[in-house]
């Protein structure tokens, strides 16, 4: 990767006002979002660490900070082999574009690394490790009993869906992307239903703009729900616009009082919006620090338990979050135990943090097994 890109250093008001620290470094000019898409990778940089500002977006405040102590260690005899050949950790950054990576263990960062001009207090959007953020949020909304079961239509939360081809389709059901309903997730189509949702994202009226997408009474079922696996971005926003309807509260502000403040992260994030406090996006748009997406797997990597012992997940829900989805056309059930095998002896099997596949990934959260390493 080409490039180091640094902020306007004549730019010192911070673009949202409510961050009680303003992510760093600010670049100007940002790419267009309505081209989001066919970005190149130096515009994939900036547009990322600028999402927050690019986007309406509704403030998730941190409370009590607790930073996560640091025993730095030195990984230089770190590696990896790939296709017979043994690599570093510094080619494994320069190979993969690596614009930030923080390694966690037992509570304590051992290394961390920013850049291409990422800093501690850049704010690097999720895309769509949001639907991880959203399936845990959900976990807590059934704990809570604001959630009755994840086999409830749609229906009996979100009103909308009714007379569409979503309204029998279960929470369940979006959670492993076999809702049925056609929906093409291509990305490099620029007339596929996704490029259209990231042209109502970069428009006016964004929430208005998606529903009609969505809930379009002309939008058909292809197999009936839980037949077919199919990535869809339409039904995560569904799924996140349907608990911001059971919780009665934005995904942002859900997000801050169960998770985010009792956790003690450590600097306000920003989560995009189609209609600022009242609804997010349920498919992506999470952004936040390297540190505090670490401490976000943290939390799940325990089960959802907070600082002072309470438990906000329901019994077994990451474990299940890790059963992969059977049904026909899905990946390979054996993906979640997939382990990697570095020099020195030490295995990490990455958990992917939510409960279906991802294609569009751009952030992965490993953790450890034994609740000792997030990555």
């Amino acid at each position: 990767m080409s490039g180091v890109f640094q902020g306007n250093a004549a730019e010192t008001r911070c673009p949202i006002a409510e961050l009680a620290v303003c992510p760093a470094p600010m670049d100007n000019p940002i790419p267009d979002v309505k081209n989001m898409l066919t970005w190149s990778q130096s515009e994939r940089i900036v547009g990322f660490r600028n999402t927050y500002r690019s986007y309406s977006g509704d403030v998730f405040k941190a409370g009590n900070a607790e930073p996560l102590p640091v025993s730095y260690r030195n990984l230089d005899d770190v590696g990896y082999i790939y296709q017979g050949k043994h690599y570093g950790l510094q080619e494994y950054l320069r190979r993969n574009n690596v614009t930030a990576m923080m390694v966690i263990k037992d509570g304590h960062i051992v290394w961390d690394y920013y850049g291409n001009g990422n800093t501690k207090t850049t704010l690097w959007t999720s895309r769509s490790v949001g639907k991880s953020v959203v399936s845990t949020l959900l976990g807590i909304a059934l704990k809570e009993g604001k959630i009755s079961s994840l086999a409830d239509p749609l229906s009996k939360y979100n009103p909308d869906v009714k007379g569409t081809v979503w309204q029998k389709v279960t929470l369940g059901q979006l959670l492993q992307h076999v809702s049925g309903v056609t929906w093409n997730e291509d990305y490099t189509n620029p007339h596929s239903d996704f490029a259209k949702l990231t042209q109502c994202e970069a428009g006016n009226n964004t929430y208005d703009c998606v529903s009609k997408l969505v809930l379009d009474p002309n939008r058909t079922a292809y197999a009936q729900p839980g037949e077919i696996w199919s990535y869809s971005s339409a039904g995560a926003w569904l799924l996140g616009d349907t608990l911001e309807k059971a919780t009665g509260k934005s995904l942002a502000q859900y997000l801050q009082e169960k998770i985010w403040q009792p956790a003690g992260m450590v600097q306000d994030g920003v989560w995009q919006s189609y209609a600022k406090n009242k609804h997010d996006v349920g498919a992506h748009g999470v952004n936040a620090t390297l540190q505090d997406w670490g401490k976000f797997g943290l939390f799940v990597m325990t089960g959802g338990e907070l600082p002072d012992g309470t438990k906000c997940l329901p019994n077994n829900w990451i474990e299940q979050s890790r059963d992969w989805t059977k049904a026909k056309y899905s990946v390979s059930s054996n993906y979640p135990q997939v382990s990697t095998v570095f020099s020195g002896g030490t295995t990490v099997y990455p958990r992917l943090l939510k409960m279906s596949g991802q294609r569009e990934g751009y952030r992965r959260i490993p953790c450890g097994p034994k609740g000792s390493l997030v990555s």
